[in-house]
């Protein structure tokens, strides 16, 4: 029996994966309501403090959210279309400068090289490998014509499967905001002897109160990165600052990938807009600067020593929530990777975990 535990272990933990990558459009809205829950809890409780009706107050606060990220999305909107319609200028462009950059050097670069072996290699096992004409045979492939009706018909319905997560998410919501202490009540009263009570009153408390920090504390330094980043492109000259700001915030959430990616594309928009690299890599810097601030100094100052992670189990627990749930994943990893630890800090016997966890 021993022998079978690890293997038994391993099927279990491939049996979750799967589960996790096949029932992610129902576990994403869920896990993204819960985030929200913690993150307006403390909003809702404050109304409630001042003798507002709990359920009025989840939805005039969930409104609000609606509202102000609708405001948000407009106002932005215009940099965002600009934005999306200089791409394919800018590509040309990129094309352009680097067509002439190979023009200009007689001697060819390494990726040519490997291009011209990969060239070579084909042509050899064209020739060597028989030919349709020699097997006396002629291969035809039906191909159904493209249609713009199909494009608009998937999208269409990709929009509405869109639609329907987030009016899902924002509903369940709702119902936690409004049934904030009945969850508690029925598991403290699982318990058998008042002791065990307080202590689970407690550990619930605490660990709402570490993810409630956790999330604020993430959410107005990335609004700080947004509105710091794009004053700065804006002085700078960068096209669509805001916009890019916007994007700089959002991509915050995400350690160590998300500044890099920030630094690449604004370091490229500024290259395609200007033209010179020595622009290009001032803008990039800059950014990367910003960032690095925030990651280094303010969040670590904000948030207190239990809430730090270890940048190993960090990079991991990013890269396995980006593979299982794609960008989502990679947004909400450090998010779940923070719920753990706040609950392994606080339940008796998971120590080892906590301290694994830990910086």
């Amino acid at each position: 029996m021993r022998a079978l535990v690890l293997p038994v272990r391993i099927l279990a933990g491939c049996a979750i994966v799967g589960m996790l990558y096949v029932g992610r459009p129902v576990l994403i809205p869920i896990v993204l309501s819960v985030f929200l829950f913690y993150a307006l809890d403390p909003v809702v409780d404050r109304l409630q403090r001042w003798h507002v009706p709990r359920a009025l107050g989840a939805v005039t606060v969930v409104l609000a959210l609606v509202g102000a990220t609708g405001v948000g999305a407009v106002a932005l909107w215009p940099q965002v279309e600009t934005v999306v319609t200089q791409i394919p200028a800018g590509v040309q462009h990129l094309r352009t400068t680097l067509r002439r950059s190979r023009t200009r050097t007689s001697e060819p670069t390494a990726l040519q090289k490997v291009q011209a072996a990969a060239d070579a290699i084909d042509k050899a096992a064209a020739e060597s490998a028989p030919t349709v004409a020699d097997r006396g045979t002629v291969m035809v492939e039906m191909a159904d014509p493209w249609r713009v009706s199909d494009l608009l018909w998937s999208s269409g319905l990709g929009m509405l499967a869109r639609a329907g997560q987030v009016i899902g998410v924002l509903f369940l919501t709702v119902f936690l905001l409004i049934e904030d202490d009945a969850f508690k009540r029925k598991l403290v009263r699982r318990m058998d002897s008042l002791g065990e009570k307080r202590v689970t009153v407690g550990i619930l408390n605490d660990v709402a109160a570490q993810i409630e920090r956790f999330i604020w504390v993430q959410a107005v330094t990335s609004a700080g990165v947004a509105l710091v980043t794009g004053l700065a492109l804006w002085a700078l000259g960068v096209a669509q600052p805001a916009a890019w700001g916007m994007f700089a915030g959002v991509m915050n959430l995400v350690p160590f990938f998300g500044p890099f990616i920030v630094a690449c594309v604004i370091g490229a928009v500024a290259f395609l807009q200007f033209g010179s690299l020595t622009s290009a890599a001032l803008i990039a810097g800059v950014t990367l600067a910003i960032t690095s601030i925030e990651g280094n100094i303010v969040t670590p100052h904000l948030l207190s020593r239990a809430a730090s992670l270890n940048l190993v189990v960090l990079f991991v627990a990013i890269a396995f929530w980006s593979g299982v749930w794609g960008v989502a994943g990679m947004l909400l990893a450090v998010p779940i990777l923070m719920a753990v630890k706040v609950v392994a800090d606080r339940v008796e016997g998971c120590e080892g975990l906590a301290d694994f966890l830990s910086a």
